[in-house]
């Protein structure tokens, strides 16, 4: 099929990894992909955040950026016109955002079945986190796109109780999880490169990925540094940074243990799976209830044993005691107690990370998995009656 692909992602973080994973798949199962997306944002070096729209969103208030946003969305449909004239898609694949109709007004324009793949309640996030100026417009906004595409591919099973809810009729959602890429997550020499150029040959190495918030609570676990029973030192590896770095590195030092942390700073996404190797243990010490983790199938797939919490979104992916150790997030020692009891069983470790590198395969959390589940949606969209169709709008 010829996909027209459309999001509005600026900053080159997560988000744009499950556009990047979900496209290459797409594409290396035949299908050809045209991307509408901002100016620049492909070549941006992985961590940009985006730039002068985020700057603008510091200084301007928050009425007329949001007016901004929608405006763009205008622009958006003015691209995506030209785009479907130039390339005569089958379909529309777009990443929801908050006052983005473009993809919504293109489809019923030309007629073109319309997938849209939801990460996030946005207005629901954006009211609690930053505040909306103008929330009749931007919940309307939240609930057209949901109700007017043809098929809600949301991330999770949580999630897709608030489309419903939203009045999206069941028949149109496919909870559809984030994934991994077998071919960048193969566990290299388990570790042992990276282990050697960080020192930690003979640590007991507790890893997170990603973006460090406040919520994190990582700095708990600086207070499991100490050397253990088995005499073995244990070590901190952040890979990654994020506004909740200098308040862990200071911390450290506080309380000493400031040699057992070490935070990478962004790295290279080629190079994340590397570092993932050296972990003894990953953590996952708080989520919002609705999102699909990357970081957490990147865990699995390099077969590291997880500590997670117990909420009803990780339990869609992963299984207490089977898969990962699970803990309550309303119990405030919890979190520490189940890496405690992962620190000091080796045995326990190693088959809850091959329990976990299984379920990825089993289940089929790949980018591949997902691709052929997009391209089969399309199809039913495209020719209910079985057969394949093509060619676009004349």
């Amino acid at each position: 099929m010829r996909i027209l692909y459309h999001h509005r992602i600026a900053s080159k973080d997560g988000q744009f990894v499950h556009i990047d994973e979900l496209t290459r798949a797409l594409k290396r199962q035949g299908h050809e992909i045209v991307m509408v997306s901002p100016r620049g944002v492909e070549s941006a070096g992985f961590g940009a955040d985006g730039g002068l729209v985020s700057g603008l969103k510091r200084y301007i208030p928050g009425a007329l950026y949001e007016l901004m946003e929608f405006s763009y969305g205008i622009l958006a449909f003015v691209k995506l016109c030209l785009a479907i004239r130039k390339f005569r898609p089958d379909c529309i694949y777009e990443r929801y955002n908050l006052y983005l109709l473009s993809g919504v007004w293109a489809s019923r324009v030309f007629r073109l079945p319309l997938l849209l793949e939801v990460n996030a309640p946005l207005f629901d996030e954006r009211t609690k986190y930053n505040g909306i100026a103008l929330p009749r417009l931007a919940r309307w906004t939240e609930r057209t796109a949901w109700r007017s595409a043809d098929a809600v591919l949301p991330v999770t099973r949580v999630l897709a109780k608030t489309v419903e809810k939203a009045g999206v009729d069941p028949a149109r959602i496919t909870v559809i999880h984030n994934g991994i890429d077998p071919g960048r997550f193969e566990a290299p020499e388990d570790g042992r490169l990276v282990r050697q150029e960080l020192g930690l040959e003979d640590s007991l190495v507790l890893g997170f990925t990603g973006f460090v918030r406040e919520w994190h609570r990582l700095d708990r676990v600086l207070e499991l540094l100490s050397t253990g029973a088995d005499g073995k030192r244990r070590h901190l590896l952040l890979v990654g940074d994020g506004p909740a770095r200098r308040g862990i590195e200071a911390r450290a030092r506080s309380l000493g243990v400031e040699k057992q942390l070490t935070v990478t700073g962004i790295v290279e996404r080629d190079t994340i799976a590397r570092y993932v190797s050296c972990f003894d243990i990953a953590l996952q010490p708080d989520v919002v209830p609705y999102a699909s983790p990357l970081k957490m199938f990147e865990y699995m797939a390099l077969a590291r044993p997880i500590v997670a919490p117990d909420t009803e979104n990780i339990r869609e992916i992963l299984v207490h005691e089977k898969s990962a150790l699970l803990f309550d997030p309303g119990h405030p020692d919890a979190f520490l107690s189940e890496v405690e009891r992962l620190l000091g069983d080796a045995g326990l470790r190693k088959r809850l990370g091959e329990e976990a590198r299984q379920q990825v395969f089993h289940r089929g959390f790949t980018w591949d998995s997902n691709a052929r589940r997009v391209a089969d949606k399309f199809h039913e969209l495209i020719c209910p009656d079985g057969g394949r169709g093509g060619g676009g709008p004349a």
